[in-house]
Parts: C-alpha cells; structure tokens; sequence
C-alpha cells in the first residue's frame, strides 16, 4: 500500500502557505467578498485543548469553500491580549503582563499554525498592541465628544451641543442625559463658570464619569461585572465581592437601545440569542410616577408598566443599595433594618434575581403617600428589587404580581385586588381584564385605564408616560493595570481629553501590578503619571478600560492593521463591510455583542464605517466535552481493580488521565510512571486487562481529561483532527470527545490517498473516460457538500465524502476526472493532502486557486429502474427495464417475463396498470 506521511505533508505545505501568502487578502473590487470571522481568543497560558479549533475548523472550512468559489476572502485572527489572567500572573509572580501575553501568544500561534488554518497572519491585531489600542483609545475620546439627540436619533457633535446651549439653552433639546438634568437658558449657560459648564456636559457625553453601584473585589483590586460574580464571591478565584458606590466611566449604551432592538429583526442569528438580547434590553412601555413620602420633602419615583392598577399598591419596596432606603429609616427600625440592608446589598443581583423561594426584607418605618388616593403606604426594602433596573423602587400590588404577592404573603401585608377575575390561589396577574376598586378608572379595561391614569400623572405634574430599559449604561473602568489606559487627565476634579497627537497613551512602569496601601488602581503607583499642559501638569486616569473595549471593533481592524492615520480605512471597511459569517461561543451572546453592535453604530453615525450592524451571520458552535477515564483503588492500599471486579472490594473512584488509556484500558506502565505515589501500584485485572470507567464532563485540567491538540496532531495529522471534529455532531451541538473513534477518520484518510497510488506505492492516475457510476459517486458527494454548506452542515458531508470515497474504492477508480475533483471537494476539510494530491496530479499552483467543481444532475438521473411486478396484489417478480420505454413497451417486456407467465398460468390478465419509473399491476 502507498504511504500517506502526513507528517512531512503537512509541513511542507504549512510551509508553503506561509512561505507564499496563500492566504492574503486584498480588496478586490472585480471579486465579490466574503468576511469570515472567529470570536479570537484570550491567549491564556494552558493554550489550546481539542475544544478550542470546533469554531475555528468551521469558519476555515467555509473561507477555503468559498475561495474555491470565486470570493475573495478575509479570514484573519488576533489575540484579545489585554485580561485579569495574566494580572494576576504578574501579581504572583513579579513579571510584566506583557511578557506572559507575548509567550501565550507565541503558543497559540503555533498550535493554530499548525492545524493548518487559511489565516491572514498579515492581518494579525493584539489589543494590548499600543499601535492597536491607540485608536481603542481614539474611539473613546470620539464618544466622549459626543452626545445622543433624539431628534436626529444619532449621535452628533458634543460641540454643536454646545452651540445649542449657547443660542437657547437646553429647554427644547431632545436629548440623551442624566436623570434629573436641571433646565437652564442661554443667558444662564453663557454665565456658567468653565466647571459648571464641563459638569452639565458630563450629563450628556456618550461616555461619563459618575458615582456607580459597582462589584468591588477586594482581593484582585477591580469592579467586576455580573456576570463575573456567582453567589457573592468572583468567578475567578472565589474571593469575596461587596456592592458599594464607586467613581466610574460609564457608557450611554441605553442611548442605542432601541436602534439595538431594532436592528436584531435583519440578522440571520439564532432565535434564542437575539431572544436573550431582546430580554437583555429590555424594552417596557408603561409610567414613572411620584411618591411623596410622608412628613418629608423626600419623593420616590416608580417606574411601573401596570399604573392601572395603582390603587392595588399596598406598600413600596426599595433596593438594598438605593441611598434613599438608608435615609427612610426610623430610629425604632434601625437596628433591624441596616442589619439587613447590609447583607441583602452585597448579594448578587444575579442571584437575586434566580433565588424566588427565599423571601427576605426590612420595613423603614417610614410612610409614602398615594398620589391617587392620598392613603399612606409603608415603605420597605426587599432584595427583589434591583437597583439597576428602573429606578430601583417598586409599588407593590400583591394582588397582581407573584413576587409581591409572596412578599405580602410573607409579611402579612394587605393584598387588594384591583382587577376583576379569580384570585383563588395567589396572585392574578390580569393582562387584560376590567379595573374594579380603583376610583375615577374603574370598570375600564387596561389600556383605556392606563392611558387615563398617565393623562392624571402629567396634569397633576406628578409623573408621565415614559419607555424604560432594563439595560444599564455600561461601566467602563477596571481598577487594574493590564488594560487600555483612559486618554483622560483631570483639572479640578474634572475629566478632560490628552490632545490626539499624543495617542496612544501608553502604560507606565509600575513598581507592583497591586493596588496601593490606600486602595487606588495600580496606575497609581507609576512616577509621574501625569499630563502635561501649557497650564501645567494635570492628573492622569488611573483606572483603566474593561476587557470588552478592544473586542468592540476588532473586526474593523483587521480590514487594516497597520494603518497608523486612522482606525481603518474607509475605502476597506467599506468594501469589507460586515462580517458575513461570525463563529464563537454563545458565552459572548449579550456582553461582546452588545459592546460591539452599539460602538458599530456609533462609528456610523460618525460617518467613519457604512455598516451599522457588525455580523450578519452568526453561528454558536456547542463545546466539544472531555471524556473522563476512572480507575478504582481499594481503600487504605495502593491497589487498584478493574472495572468489572471493583463491586467485589470496598474501592474509591480515582480521575485518570485520558492520555494513558486507549478504548478505556490503562496504559499500567504508563500508570506508575504519571505520580511518584503511584510507582509501586498494584492491578487485579480482568481478562488481563485493566479496564477503566468513563463518563462525559466538562474538559478540565482537574478531571485530567484535557486532550491536547499537539498530540492529536503528531500521531494522526491535522487534517484528521479537522475531519473529526467535523464528523463528531452538527457544529450547533454539545458532544463529547473520544479519541477512540478517530481511527475511522484516519483509515478515511489513507483509503482517498490510496485511491492515487498503486498498491506499490507508486502514484498513477489514469486519463481514461470514467464509467457512469463513478461519475454519479462523485456527483452525489458535490450535490451533498453543495448542500451542507448552505446549512452549515459540516458532518454530514465528511459521511458524504466517505461514501463516495468507498464507491470509488470498490470501483478501483483511478481516473483524473474523478480524483482531481475529489481533491478539490475534500480540499477545505482536509487541506494538507488535497494540497499534496493535486500537486502530484500535475499542478503547479495551491489547489486553494482552483474552482470548485460544477455539479452535474445528469449524473445522478438513472437510466434504469427495477419494477415490482404486482400479480392479484403480491409482488411475484422484479423486471430491470429502461426508463425510456413507453408503457406499451414495458407490458410488453412484463408480459414475455418468465416469471410472470408462471403466475399467469397461461390466462390473460384482466386489467393491466402500469406507472413508468414505479409500479407494474396485474389483476388474473
């Protein structure tokens, strides 16, 4: 048999590629696009398990496809380098972030080289890069000189604001702003000091600094986002996190949310993550109202979506964090009640938003008043409301909402019912229904009832109609020191921009990667950390950006990344446009998502980009998961059984590493050799062997399940790592690992090569006409990988590709017209030895500058078909007659069968039906 060496194959045309940038993309106007795109990776220091590459694979697949199709592809990759990892490295160890990030990446690169992906590496961008966060930072200061008007519903110039302010005040601008933003005219403007003026426009900017609700972690010396907190304690690491008010730029992302909403309906994204964007955004219809609290000049406003039932408020509750519920306490309540705030405050809003069953609060003491009816209502704190979501205050209406129904339940706090139906058992929430009990709108059905309620709110000028988010402005500061620093400086307490000649603003040596001994960000550390102005030296920003500010334009980047004038070109950009495939994990689905479709639509509003959503398709690949090996050792001994003896012994299940054991029996050799303690174990087998257990897990360093690329790589090839990935389920799904069944793959692999080859090993291909049905194995396996590519159905056509492979094989096809075609069809799956196929069949160019073949329907037509013969309702006999006979001609070839004329019996049939192409009928 010929041998297939795919290890010289393979590096020979890695080699190649490299060597003749196989893979680099020009704008090519004669060309029609096509933007392929991976979610790139943080380069963490354990580098790439089998897990990582299922998207990658996908992606590559589809680019090498489509390259063969005439387009003109871009498939690039980066590194998101910038990330609390390698901090807390340094933190440990002493060495600069820097050094860490630039070894991961070193790995990374050379594990995804050597799997063989049709990267641009000319395209490469790192966010911790200063020439790459220079213009991190330059979009920042762009936000930062921009605010929201409603009426243009886009961001403008914050200096035609200021225009504005100059010639009218702020009294008829429709914009984006603060909460409680004062009304002033121009006269009163034109009068403000320089500070006053940089306050009120602090109110509007795209990009603020205000006191925030944040999770500070203590222990790693950051704010952390919710999603980064589980149960009060940082995902990574465990430590403990607490809520407290903090200094922090934020993002006026809720300025985009309903373009956000909006612009969801024209991508070709699943259901369920634009589902979860939808709910993430969170858009309510409903009415802010005003609670005066009782003997106090204090209000507490409510956003509510149900102001027709307002006369079913039976009390208030207020968020743990709110400043208000601390200030409502009376003296008899405050032992108890900031005993509670206290706890309830630090608990995650995650959590508290899951936990329904656990009913907790605190009464302030103090009352509001009812603006409808005048009554006086308590006013409580209750960790189920959310201090992020409206305006942290709740009115209550237990007999129409099941959290306040449990929560007045819990209490003994009146529940009155403010709409007509059933309320038997618990709450009823009423979507529609008739109001009863409710003064001037009852026996109004609810949006009569609504309406006529907000027209009461506006008139009487104790609140109005108003749309509300559940999205929060987004927080864009880390206490820490690998990040982007902020290009800001302070005088007067107030943030200002460096001048843009002096991007990027670089990070400073610091003595320790800590936070100071008084609790300011690492930055803090460094020796004149300072700008320079001709006023004097000013205070730089010593917090620097979150993780998600270099991922939120990356894909425009590597349209251009060495260009040091601009972000990107927009003659690029423009021909790139979106990214028409975008693979990555569902992980991503709201945060990055989010971040990226919001500052895309900033950077076209700016008139910089003319694209104002980033992905047009997008694909969640599922996690590829460990396969767990076990072995049993008999307690209090160094012994251990086989899995079929373990229930004779009184044993503990052990994690073994999956690399010792092949088709669950253990390497025992191998075995003593992986742990000092275990050199001088002992084995009871069965059969000889000893046999392991296994179950699926999540692919982890700690059940030693972790299969490693590199190994993959260097017993099997690449190109049999991609196949296999491929063939283990749909791209969509979650699917365990197993290197046992990668053997199939592998013997796939050798048949095709052989397929070129003699038995003698010599290659030989022959250019003889092929007989039909080699053409229609062919033509079956095009028409299939035709088809799997529309869905994205990448399983399917490796089966497809054995199929065809095992047709040919037993057809000993060896003719060019068939095997140039293969190769070119199994080229984006397998490109190594498609590579060194169609070189050995002559060419001198990469197969990747190929066409991919046409599929031809005429191959797959039978010109022949075999008819069951149906005598009195029974199939007697089986007749192979050409498809082209007419009915006549197909009697006739049935009647004069021998077959048939046994049945018949010599009688002539009585009624004869026959349908060409399916049946034939006879009745005696």
């Amino acid at each position: 048999m010929a041998e297939y060496n795919f290890k010289d194959i393979e590096k020979k045309w890695q080699a190649y590629w490299e060597n003749n940038q196989t893979f680099l993309a020009k704008v090519n106007p004669d060309k029609p696009k096509f933007y392929s795109l991976d979610m790139f990776p943080y380069p963490s220091g354990a580098g790439l398990h089998v897990g990582h590459p299922l998207g990658y694979i996908a992606s590559d697949i589809v680019s090498r496809f489509k390259k063969l199709k005439g387009f003109n592809v871009l498939h690039p990759m980066g590194y998101d380098s910038f990330g609390l990892p390698a901090e807390q490295y340094a933190i440990q160890t002493g060495q600069h972030p820097a050094i860490t990030t630039e070894q991961n990446i070193k790995r990374y690169t050379e594990q995804l080289k050597n799997i063989g992906f049709a990267f641009d590496w000319s395209k490469e961008v790192r966010t911790s890069n200063p020439d790459y966060y220079k213009w991190t930072q330059w979009i920042f200061m762009q936000l930062f000189n921009s605010y929201y008007d409603q009426d243009a519903d886009k961001a403008l110039s914050i200096d035609s604001l200021i225009s504005r302010f100059e010639k009218e005040g702020n009294s008829n601008v429709k914009a984006v702003c603060d909460d409680e933003t004062p009304k002033f005219t121009a006269e009163k403007w034109n009068a403000f000091s320089e500070k006053e003026k940089q306050e009120m426009l602090l109110k509007y900017r795209l990009t603020f600094l205000a006191e925030t609700t944040v999770n500070w972690c203590a222990a790693l010396g950051t704010v952390l986002s919710n999603d980064e907190v589980k149960d009060g304690f940082s995902e990574r690491g465990g430590h403990p996190v607490e809520r407290k008010k903090m200094m922090q730029w934020s993002m006026r992302i809720t300025a985009y949310a309903d373009r956000l909403l909006k612009g969801l309906d024209k991508l070709d994204w699943s259901e369920p993550i634009k589902e979860m964007q939808r709910n993430w955004i969170g858009k309510s219809i409903g009415a802010e109202v005003i609670f005066q609290v009782k003997d106090s000049e204090e209000t507490i406003k409510v956003f509510t979506t149900r102001v027709d039932t307002i006369y079913g408020v039976t009390y208030l509750a207020l968020a743990p964090e709110s400043d208000l519920a601390a200030a409502l306490i009376t003296e008899d309540q405050r032992e108890k009640a900031e005993a509670y705030i206290e706890v309830a405050k630090n608990r995650s809003e995650r959590e508290r938003m899951s936990d329904v069953k656990t009913i907790s609060g605190a009464f302030t003491g103090s009352y509001a008043i009812n603006p409808f009816n005048g009554e006086e209502i308590q006013i409580w704190v209750a960790d189920y409301v959310l201090a992020g979501y409206g305006t942290g205050a709740v009115m209550a209406v237990p007999a129409h909402d099941e959290r306040d129904y449990n929560f007045a339940k819990h209490f003994d706090l009146e529940i009155r019912q403010v709409i007509d139906g059933s309320m038997e058992e618990g709450s009823f929430p009423g979507k529609g229904g008739l109001i009863i009990n409710s003064g001037f709108i009852s026996n109004l059905y609810m949006k009569d009832a609504m309406n006529k309620a907000i027209e009461f709110l506006e008139e009487k000028g104790i609140g109005k109609g108003k749309i509300q988010y559940r999205m929060r402005d987004a927080i864009f500061t880390r206490q820490r020191y690998w990040g982007e620093p902020l290009p800001v400086y302070f005088k007067d307490g107030l943030p200002y921009l460096i001048a843009e000649k002096d991007l990027p603003l670089v990070l400073p040596e610091v003595d320790k990667y800590l936070p100071t001994e008084d609790g300011e960000p690492p930055l803090a550390r460094a020796k004149d950390w300072n700008y320079k102005t001709a006023e004097g030296q000013f205070p730089l920003e010593r917090s620097t950006m979150p993780g998600w500010a270099g991922s939120s334009w990356y894909f425009f980047r590597y349209t251009d990344p060495k260009n040091e004038t601009t972000f990107a070109d927009k003659a690029k950009t423009d021909y790139w446009g979106a990214v028409d495939l975008y693979i990555g994990g569902s992980e991503h689905a709201t945060g990055h998502l989010l971040y990226s479709r919001f500052w895309t639509k900033f950077l076209y509003d700016l008139g910089v980009v003319s694209i104002d959503e980033p992905f047009q398709k997008m694909i969640n690949q599922g996690m590829i998961q460990g396969r767990s090996n076990f072995v049993y050792r008999v307690k209090g001994t160094n012994q251990f059984v086989s899995k079929g003896l373990k229930d004779q012994y009184d044993t503990f299940e052990m994690h073994v590493d999956v690399n010792i054991v092949y088709n669950d029996q253990l390497n025992l050799d191998k075995f003593k050799a992986w742990r000092p303690d275990l050199a001088d174990a002992e084995f009871i087998l069965e059969d000889g062997k000893y046999i392991c257990g296994a179950e699926v897990e999540k692919m982890s360093k700690s059940k030693y399940n972790v299969v490693n690329p590199d190994d993959i790589i260097e017993r099997y090839g690449a190109d049999t790592l991609r196949l296999y990935e491929m063939f283990l389920g749909p791209l969509e799904q979650f699917k365990p690992w197993n290197t046992n069944g990668i053997d199939g793959v592998f013997k796939f692999l050798r048949k095709l090569w052989n397929l070129y080859h003699t038995n003698s090993g010599e290659f030989q291909v022959s250019d003889a006409e092929p007989s039909k049905e080699e053409y229609k194995a062919l033509h079956k396996a095009i028409k299939k990988m035709e088809e799997d590519m529309a869905n994205f159905s990448f399983n399917t056509s490796v089966s497809s590709f054995m199929i065809c492979v095992n047709e040919l094989t037993a057809l000993k096809s060896n003719k060019r017209k068939i095997l140039e075609p293969l190769a070119l069809l199994v080229s984006p799956y397998a490109p190594h030895i498609a590579e060194e196929l169609w070189s050995l069949l002559g060419h001198e160019t990469s197969i990747t500058e190929a066409t991919f073949p046409a599929f031809d329907e005429s191959y797959l037509k039978e010109s022949a078909f075999e008819y069951p013969v149906m005598i009195n309702g029974k199939m007697r006999a089986k007749l192979n007659l050409d498809l082209s006979l007419s009915k006549d001609e197909i009697q006739e070839a049935a009647l004069a069968d021998e077959t048939v004329q046994k049945w018949l019996e010599g009688k002539a049939p009585k009624k004869i039906i026959i349908v060409p192409g399916k049946i034939v009928n006879l009745v005696i």
